[in-house]
């Protein structure tokens, strides 16, 4: 390793130590009230999982509940592959549940080959959400070779004048990047960390430095998908893909944003991603067609406000990315971020949204939205619904005490 690489390699574990260190002193009361919910919520995704478990045909994910009300299966390329084993890892590190950690073997072993697919900008999703946790809970030498390998396969889309790591290959796109992408960024991040290869870290700067530039609007809302042109590096259109009109505020998007920049906050320290974050937050908190529970339309402008359906899916990762927010920022600020977390996961608990043991094709949530627009996934369980939720309870254990 030459010493610019060296250098680098040594700020960002300094960083990242720093950050680790000071959201393990920055923990909150949890009462008694919000105990019982976290509690019997994680309790009852253990045991809905374990029926999941039960029934799930071999070499197969879940995904969604088709329109019959069947369990739909996928495939380990599809792009939400990683969210079950993912979720099952966290469920072994809450429960130590010796059932939960072999299906999360079971299930992972599906995607080992994934780490060698150069046609997706998802391996984020896929792989460090599920061998991620898994190096993080069970620490496997193969797990970080598998994470290294997804992140040079991930690399390999990015474009040097675009500044930018290509979301799809398919469609009537110059060179598209969704907003979503931002979420893979941790694979790059911490693939530096973990190799002292500097690469990694400047290709996840440098895509959210473009993002940062191109993607929002003036109140922070973003567009969904940005074409940009190859030539000149430049955008040259703004679309949605998911939303109500490339003009709208498509909500999973915007969480997707608070997520992304906390998270790029957190990896880099850069005071810009922070400042973006409280801004996407500030944007969410404040829309005045977010619902008072905090569980977003799937659009902000849906044409048929009230009436239009709910999110459950863009909440989960609302809540997660507060959760980590509030420990990132200081008083009233970072009280607001975590008290809107806590009503969100309360609300997410309730019957409203989470299913009934045995029931919902043994998903945890219900009510989230695919894309409205192609008329698939609408109103019904979501596989990564389900894993921001269970991390959001997670995290909450995580930043708070309880004194009882």
């Amino acid at each position: 390793m030459n010493m610019g690489k060296m250098s680098c390699y040594l700020l960002i574990c300094c960083m990242v130590m720093t950050y680790n260190s000071e959201a393990q002193t920055k923990t909150r009361k949890m009462t008694p009230a919000m105990k019982q919910i976290v509690e019997d919520a994680l309790s009852f995704s253990v045991r809905q999982y374990k029926h999941m478990a039960a029934i799930l045909p071999d070499g197969r994910l879940p995904r969604t509940t088709t329109k019959d009300g069947t369990l739909m299966t996928a495939e380990s390329r599809w792009w939400t592959s990683g969210f079950y084993p993912g979720t099952l890892w966290y469920l072994y590190e809450y429960s130590k549940d010796p059932q939960i950690l072999a299906e999360a073997n079971k299930r992972m072993q599906l995607l080992e080959k994934e780490q060698f697919n150069r046609q997706t900008h998802d391996l984020g999703f896929m792989m460090y959400n599920s061998y991620g946790n898994a190096l993080r809970i069970a620490p496997q030498a193969a797990y970080r070779d598998i994470l290294l390998n997804s992140a040079r396969s991930l690399a390999s889309r990015f474009h040097n004048k675009v500044n930018c790591i290509r979301s799809w290959d398919h469609g009537n796109w110059q060179f598209p990047v969704i907003i979503d992408n931002m979420m893979n960024l941790e694979l790059l991040t911490w693939a530096t960390r973990e190799s002292g290869d500097s690469s990694y870290y400047h290709i996840a700067v440098k895509h959210a430095n473009t993002t940062l530039q191109h993607h929002f609007r003036k109140d922070f809302s973003t567009w969904h998908v940005i074409d940009y042109d190859t030539l000149t590096g430049q955008p040259v259109a703004k679309k949605t893909f998911q939303g109500a009109a490339d003009s709208s505020a498509w909500a999973r998007g915007q969480t997707w944003a608070l997520y992304g920049y906390t998270m790029m906050y957190r990896e880099t320290r850069n005071p810009r991603y922070l400042q973006q974050a409280v801004a996407v937050a500030g944007l969410l908190l404040h829309h005045p067609a977010m619902p008072k529970d905090h569980i977003p339309y799937w659009d902000f402008n849906a044409p048929d406000i009230p009436h239009a359906y709910r999110d459950a899916s863009a909440a989960a990762i609302m809540a997660s990315a507060l959760l980590e927010l509030s420990t990132l920022v200081k008083g009233k600020q970072a009280d607001t971020y975590w008290k809107t977390a806590e009503q969100i996961i309360t609300g997410l608990s309730s019957n409203t949204y989470r299913a009934k043991e045995g029931e919902n094709n043994n998903f945890i949530l219900m009510k989230s939205v695919g894309s409205l627009p192609h008329g698939v996934e609408i109103n019904v369980p979501l596989s990564y619904a389900d894993y921001y939720y269970v991390e959001a309870l997670m995290r909450y254990r995580q930043y708070s005490r309880s004194d009882s």
